[in-house]
């Protein structure tokens, strides 16, 4: 069984480990974690993984956020992987720090990404992982606050919840989306002030 694993962010240092680009993170971590690396191929950095039986194609799509879609719809048919089969992780400023959400679809909620990836696939019903970033910034200051770097304060949760984000990538192979969802929708995280 194949999964596609999509981590969302910007190529470039300037956006390295940025609130915008917790799905590269995410994805690296997930990678890391199963002694994989990365290349660069078309249109994304790709891993595969293999754990339990299943195989894990992880793309950090080259593309920059915004033409997210190009990439994933590419190594989805290329790897003939089933939309069932997509997770996609993003940045979430509609959620608090302390809180991650797993959904079978949806609306993009003004993320580009997302918005991308629905255009390219033609339906919002794909799997996405969304991390919670907060919305703490000064009106007018949205985009410097999502391309900002975490605070010191905030990193240990940020790390306990890429970690978790591994956890949760693995039972959405392992038991399926309903079960994870319900499990992951329970999580609770530290808040940090």
């Amino acid at each position: 069984m194949k999964y596609l694993i999509a981590g969302l962010g910007n190529i470039g240092e300037e956006y390295k480990h940025t609130r915008h680009n917790i799905g590269f993170d995410v994805a690296d971590a997930f990678v890391a974690k199963h002694n994989a690396t990365f290349t660069n191929d078309r249109l994304a950095d790709v891993a595969e993984c293999k754990w339990k039986g299943k195989v894990f194609i992880v793309i950090k799509p080259t593309t920059y956020v915004n033409l997210s879609g190009r990439a994933l719809k590419y190594w989805m048919d290329k790897e003939k992987i089933p939309v069932e089969n997509i997770l996609v992780i993003v940045d979430e400023l509609a959620l608090p720090l302390d809180v991650l959400r797993l959904r079978p679809g949806g609306s993009d909620a003004g993320h580009n990404g997302l918005k991308s990836i629905q255009e390219s696939l033609g339906t919002n019903q794909y799997p996405r992982l969304r991390f919670g970033i907060g919305n703490n910034f000064p009106k007018g200051r949205q985009v410097e606050f999502v391309l900002g770097k975490w605070k010191n304060t905030e990193v240990p949760v940020v790390q306990e919840k890429i970690d978790k984000c591994t956890e949760i990538i693995e039972s959405f192979a392992s038991i399926g989306l309903s079960r994870t969802m319900n499990d992951c929708n329970k999580l609770t995280f530290p808040s940090v002030k």
